[in-house]
């Protein structure tokens, strides 16, 4: 695939995709040093902050991201640490575009050895579109008029409701009588909400690469979400954006496609950076944040919308006590997708067929206080191959402490 057509350049300023440059606050994540950049050093993955302009090695403290997640005192290491400047966050993320070959450090996702997960049906919105998917057996064409009739019928009846709750219970006997049940009503009033592996641990893809829907999809979207960081005992330490690529087709045909329709390469796109959780930053400014998601095509087809996180239907803590309790651990923690309410359904070629993805889409993912995540959307067999697995990063971990 020619990357060099892509739009790479309008309406995107790199200098603007982090806050003030990290002036102010805690952020963490990760870049690949090349055997140039890395001198007298093995090449690979390191553990960095991002602060006043500048990436910051903090490999002296921690070789893993999970190491950072379990260190009580990761906050007070990372104010004091002093470690060498790779250099200067503008020079990195021109270094990412594309994930194609460049000398010098390039970003790779925050995450490293974490599960990460994501919760769907979150929203009410994102509920009502779930539902038309299944109605729509997949059918973008069908999708208009089921969505009017599906928000006449139960659009209203949502908005101030709990999941869970006695009022919930007694609607969902109401919808039942009126044949319009749905699975996706289930976790999304119910009392369970859904929870789905999104990615492998070391397959989530940055800001600045390419992201993969599968060339046999025809009704495809982002999905911008809030991601947060966990700690293996449930504490929320951070968040950074993510991009929960999804094909709609895939889903709407059956809900058992869900893997097919979720986990592909390049589908799961997470950064630029954890901002850590600090008295500048904090869970109620994720809970009160907007996410702004803005495509932008070849064909100069342009479309926004905005996720606001005060109309989340369960809170973070929620979703996190529902994912990550005595059930169910994670010992090196996880990335948590917080779900979306804003699916692109603007008919972009022909009337009645909704938005999907061409190859060349730039997809913008931003909020004031995470800066932004940005991605160039390709078929999945044709941008870079994931072949950097756990046996590859144990055995630089295992060169790194022999080098030490």
């Amino acid at each position: 695939m020619d990357i060099s057509k892509f739009n790479t350049v309008a309406n995107y300023n790199i200098e603007q995709s982090i806050p003030q440059q990290c002036q102010e606050g805690i952020w963490v994540g990760r870049v690949w040093l090349d055997s140039y950049t890395a001198t007298n050093s093995v090449a690979g993955p390191r553990i960095v902050s991002a602060k006043n302009g500048h990436i910051v090695d903090l490999s002296a403290h921690y070789s893993t991201m999970a190491d950072l997640f379990n260190d009580e005192n990761r906050n007070s290491t990372i104010n004091q640490c002093d470690g060498p400047i790779i250099g200067t966050i503008n020079q990195i993320l021109k270094n990412s575009q594309f994930n194609h070959p460049v000398q010098g450090a390039t970003l790779l996702a925050p995450n490293d050895i974490q599960s990460v997960k994501a919760c769907g049906v979150t929203f009410i919105r994102s509920l009502l579109e779930r539902v038309i998917e299944e109605q729509a057996r997949g059918d973008a064409t069908k999708a208009a008029s089921i969505r009017d009739k599906i928000t006449q019928v139960i659009g209203s009846n949502l908005a101030n409701i709990k999941p869970g709750t006695e009022q919930t219970e007694l609607l969902k006997q109401s919808l039942i009588q009126q044949g319009i049940w749905s699975q996706y009503l289930e976790v999304g009033i119910g009392p369970d909400a859904e929870v789905f592996t999104k990615a492998q641990a070391l397959s989530s893809v940055s800001s600045g690469s390419q992201i993969g829907v599968l060339s046999t999809s025809h009704w495809n979207n982002p999905e911008p979400e809030v991601v947060m960081a966990v700690t293996p005992s449930g504490e929320i330490i951070g968040a950074t954006l993510g991009n929960d690529v999804n094909l709609r087709d895939y889903e709407g045909r059956s809900a058992l496609l869900l893997g097919k329709a979720k986990d592909n390469n390049g589908a799961s796109s997470i950064g630029p950076f954890i901002r850590l959780f600090d008295e500048t930053f904090s869970l109620d400014d994720v809970k009160q944040c907007a996410v702004t998601l803005t495509i932008t095509g070849e064909d100069e087809f342009v479309t926004t919308g905005e996720n606001l996180m005060s109309e989340i239907s369960r809170s973070p803590e929620e979703l996190v006590s529902q994912t990550l309790n005595r059930n169910h651990q994670y010992p090196d923690g996880m990335m948590l997708y917080l779900g979306t309410m804003f699916a692109p359904t603007e008919d972009r070629d022909n009337a009645g067929e909704g938005f999907t993805h061409k190859v060349g889409d730039r997809v913008e993912i931003s909020t004031p206080k995470l800066g932004s995540l940005v991605n160039w959307v390709n078929h999945c067999h044709d941008i870079p191959v994931w072949d950097y697995g756990i046996h590859q990063f144990i055995s630089y971990l295992t060169a790194t402490n022999q080098e030490g």
